[in-house]
């Protein structure tokens, strides 16, 4: 919405309305009539006397004065395209009834919008990845619409909405405002500067949390690649560096698993990798047998065995010999 000033750089910048938003429009003119004490002239306009008395007449005449000067006000105040339909008018209070009439309808149509203003507010909530400056600025923009019709929200009403409908992370803010503040002195402002300074506490723990757990996740990963590569053990990197905490990254992981195979710190049994190595070991052994181990130390014995083996062997190459003689 653009605006407008009058030639005294004293005066006022006037909002310039081009047809959309013609609520928050109609909010800052009202102001500004109220800045010049035009506000009632606007609102209700003046009876103009058939016969008037000198001293009524010059009365009059003050007043006439003073509605021109709004009606010139409600004239600068609107764009060329929106300037024709009110050009005719002679008085403020024509003008903005021609303004009001159009742009925010009939009595009968501002019922039907501000019910609907009403069933918004009763079932807005918070989103779940919303934050709450964003959220209070939708219930702030609501409700600002709902009394730009002539809705009589109080500002009681607008914080218990707010306290019920917030995420489940603020319920022990909210339990804790509802105990510590009674809901008909706790502004709106108040509330807003409370739900923030919790969530900025929320989020800086949930980045401690997840720092936390990546540092953790990463050693862990080290520690097993250490042991694959015969390295075995802790790679004391720690947090301590110039950082002022104590404890090490040793005593970290000590906290968190231990082996019970190597029964050493920093892994899990099933990630161990001397046991993994024992087991391909084993099952090598398993589908390859040592003959040597079969026969121990009697050398003998395993070389009768392997000569055994080569007579059978000629033995039934003689037979198949014979066989195809026949």
């Amino acid at each position: 919405m653009a605006t407008n000033a009058f030639s005294s750089s004293s005066k006022p910048l006037i909002p310039i309305f081009t047809g959309e938003k013609y609520e928050f429009w109609s909010i800052k003119m009202k102001t500004l009539f109220r800045s010049q004490d035009l506000r009632d002239l606007v609102e209700y306009g003046f009876v103009d006397l058939e016969d008037p008395d000198e001293e009524a007449e010059d009365r009059l005449k003050e007043v006439k004065k003073k509605d021109a000067k709004a009606l010139f006000l409600i004239q600068q105040a609107v764009h060329e395209t929106i300037f024709s339909r009110i050009a005719a008018a002679t008085t403020s209070l024509e003008a903005w009834q021609i303004l009001k009439k159009e742009f925010q309808g009939s009595s009968k149509v501002m019922t039907v919008k501000l019910q609907t203003y009403r069933r918004d507010f009763e079932t807005l909530s918070m989103k779940g990845n919303e934050f709450v400056q964003t959220y209070l600025s939708r219930v702030s923009s609501l409700v600002n619409q709902m009394k730009s019709y002539g809705e009589a929200i109080s500002e009681e009403t607008v914080v218990a909405k707010v306290l019920r409908s917030l995420t489940p992370k603020f319920e022990h803010i909210v339990a804790a405002i509802e105990e510590a503040h009674d809901l008909s002195d706790y502004s709106f402002d108040e509330l807003m500067s409370s739900l923030q300074a919790h969530e900025d506490r929320l989020l800086r723990s949930q980045e401690k949390n997840e720092e936390k757990a990546f540092q953790v996740k990463g050693e862990m990963y080290e520690n097993t690649a250490g042991c694959g590569s015969g390295r075995g053990g802790i790679r004391g990197r720690g947090r301590g560096r110039g950082g002022g905490r104590s404890g090490s990254s040793e005593e970290l992981q000590n906290k968190v698993f231990k082996c019970y195979y190597c029964d050493k710190p920093g892994h899990r049994e099933v990630d161990c990798c001397k046991k993994q190595k024992d087991e391909k070991n084993q099952a090598s052994f398993a589908e390859e047998p040592d003959e040597e181990k079969i026969w121990g130390k009697n050398v003998s014995l395993w070389w009768l065995f392997k000569i055994s083996k080569i007579l059978g062997l000629l033995v039934w190459l003689y037979a198949v010999f014979v066989d195809l003689e026949l």
